[in-house]
């Protein structure tokens, strides 16, 4: 299999991070060889966090660059847009609905941009992308905790790996009280 590149976008606090290791995790459990690279510097002050995860039959770097990004998934709008150029032609983005305006837009010294100019950029990027309302559902579930979750189920519709293993991995990472919620949650991802 030729190597599959994931990028992972958000602002600290959201799950990114946990939600490349269930990724890589998935990976591994799909018989494929997986590398996975983190970037999050501020990101417990609300700063940005990239996460990349390869899979494949043998991969050799964890690093993906510019235009060869398979799938990037963005836990918030703004850094979906921040982090589009990654993208490669013909790939998919899914992203969070979500708005966290970074400390420059809430000072007032820029401005979010519009939802229109959002979709456009996403549609000279992607040829095929999609906004998803992750927050809102899991917080219909009862915690938005679990928006990379159902973000994660978003993803799996494009990727031909059984349930069964995003389901194991999630329960494996997942404190034991929240498994059956986080189960809900990636079945909600998935009918996004």
């Amino acid at each position: 299999m030729e190597t599959m590149n994931f990028a992972l976008v958000g602002v600290g606090g959201q799950g990114v991070l946990l939600a490349s290791d269930i990724l890589a995790e998935v990976g591994v459990q799909a018989g494929f060889d997986v590398k996975k690279s983190e970037v999050h510097g501020m990101a417990q002050r609300g700063g940005s966090v990239l996460s990349q995860v390869r899979w494949g039959d043998k991969v050799y770097a964890p690093l993906v660059g510019k235009g060869e990004v398979d799938f990037l998934v963005s836990f918030e709008l703004l850094e979906g847009l921040r982090w589009l150029e990654l993208l490669k032609k013909g790939g998919i983005a899914i992203v969070n609905d979500q708005r966290l305006p970074p400390l420059a837009v809430s000072s007032g010294g820029m401005e979010y941009p519009s939802q229109e100019r959002i979709d456009k950029a996403l549609s000279q990027a992607s040829k095929e992308y999609h906004i998803v309302p992750a927050l809102a559902k899991a917080q219909e579930l009862g915690t938005e905790r679990a928006t990379n979750v159902v973000l994660l189920g978003a993803l799996s519709n494009h990727l031909d790996v059984a349930e069964e293993h995003w389901l194991k991995v999630v329960e494996e990472r997942v404190p034991k009280k929240y498994v059956e919620l986080n189960r809900k949650a990636f079945a909600a991802g998935r009918e996004l």
